[in-house]
């Protein structure tokens, strides 16, 4: 049984000095997709992660202290793919893959859409991960992306559907592109075996939102139809706190 977990650190460092190694150490899974880990390799020791027995790729954006996704992983994969060879795509880190002997997974960073300018950038990064998708699959029939999605998928995935209908995250336009996305070939583990509500993987730091678990549910573990019977858990983590994001789970048995 694999234990797969996907994670928003919201910066690297700044999660290594609230104990992430120690929760990493104890909790011990399997495979680690990272996102906005916000450093260059240079600007931490990544062979505290080798001392757990991780196997470790990082790929940072351009621009420092930003974005930047990474993956750690217990079993040394086949190929590690840095990028999607899509240039404005790689510039901001948002995406490494790795390549295991029956199935590959992804760390995956979609832009938020705070303004304008980053709406529309992220509507065209969104059309074209899509794009890039689809033409992996049919040479990686077993694919999970694992990553922080920045969309709700649907009322239940947010904790005010009604008052958030106009902000990004949250925007029919997103929902949509999400809702076509899994149907286009994959589950979401978290939802294919858990229904219940108030299951959030990020809450703002304002208002006190994580201790009223005013929530969204941003992030996600996406696998392929083809792993459907291997899903055999899924989790959300909220207790665990080195982010205004929480780990969120898959356990597959392959």
């Amino acid at each position: 049984m694999l234990n797969i977990v996907s994670y928003n650190v919201n910066g690297i460092r700044a999660a290594l000095r609230k104990n992430f190694l120690g929760w990493l150490e104890t909790f011990n899974p399997d495979i680690v997709c990272l996102q906005e880990i916000k450093a260059n390799q240079d600007q931490f020791d990544s062979s505290m992660f080798n001392k757990l027995g991780y196997y470790n790729y990082w790929f940072s954006a351009k621009k420092k202290g930003y974005s930047g996704v990474a993956i750690l992983s217990k079993i040394k994969p086949n190929k590690i793919e840095y990028g999607t060879g899509i240039d404005y795509m790689d510039f901001e880190g948002r995406n490494i893959r790795l390549d295991f002997d029956n199935f590959s997974i992804m760390s995956l960073y979609l832009p938020s859409g705070t303004n304008v300018d980053r709406l529309d950038f992220k509507f065209k990064f969104m059309d074209d991960f899509a794009n890039y998708v689809n033409e992996l699959k049919s040479f990686i029939p077993k694919l999970i992306i694992g990553g922080d999605y920045n969309i709700c998928h649907k009322e239940i995935d947010i904790h005010d559907p009604i008052r958030n209908a106009k902000i990004s995250g949250f925007l029919p336009q997103e929902r949509e592109w999400l809702d076509k996305f899994i149907n286009n070939g994959f589950i979401d583990t978290f939802r294919h075996l858990n229904s219940s509500p108030n299951k959030y993987s990020w809450w703002s730091y304002r208002a006190n939102s994580r201790a009223n678990n005013k929530g969204w549910r941003i992030d996600y573990l996406l696998a392929t139809n083809s792993l459907t019977s291997s899903i055999k858990q899924s989790y959300i983590l909220p207790e665990i706190i080195h982010s205004d994001h929480c780990p969120i789970g898959v356990k597959i048995k392959l």
